[in-house]
C-alpha cells in the first residue's frame, strides 16, 4: 500500500470518527507535532487514541476536507479544512510521513 492510500485510509476514518480504523492507520511509535514546537505533543498510539477519543470523535460533526494534496515519495501533504473543532472551520497543513504501511510522524501546521 502506497503512502497516500494510508492517509486516504486515515482521512476516512477521521471523518466516519471511527477510532479503531484511525488508530489503526498510525505506528505503535507514532509522533505528533504542532509546529512549531520542537518536541512532539503526542508519542504513541495509546496516547494518539485517547487524544482523538477525548478531544476529536466526541464532537458532533467533527469532519475533514482536501484542499490539495501532494505526494513526495513516503510524505503526503494535506492542506485541510475542518470543521466543528473551533466555532468556525479552520485550515491547516499536514506532513503525514508513511513507513512498513503505517503513519509514523505528522507534523501540523495551522494558522492562528
Amino acid at each position: 500500500m502506497n503512502a497516500v492510500d494510508v492517509v486516504q485510509r486515515q482521512l476516512e476514518a477521521y471523518n466516519a470518527r471511527d477510532l479503531e480504523r484511525f488508530v489503526a492507520t498510525y505506528s505503535d511509535t507514532v509522533r505528533v507535532f504542532r509546529m512549531p514546537a520542537p518536541e512532539p505533543a503526542i508519542v504513541g498510539k495509546a496516547q494518539l487514541s485517547e487524544f482523538y477519543a477525548k478531544q476529536r470523535f466526541n464532537l458532533p460533526g467533527l469532519r475533514a476536507e482536501i484542499v490539495n494534496r501532494i505526494a513526495l515519495g513516503n510524505k503526503v501533504i494535506d492542506h485541510e479544512r475542518v470543521w466543528r473543532v473551533h466555532e468556525h472551520p479552520f485550515e491547516a497543513a499536514a506532513v503525514y510521513e508513511v513507513s512498513a504501511g503505517v503513519i509514523q510522524n505528522v507534523w501540523f501546521f495551522s494558522v492562528d
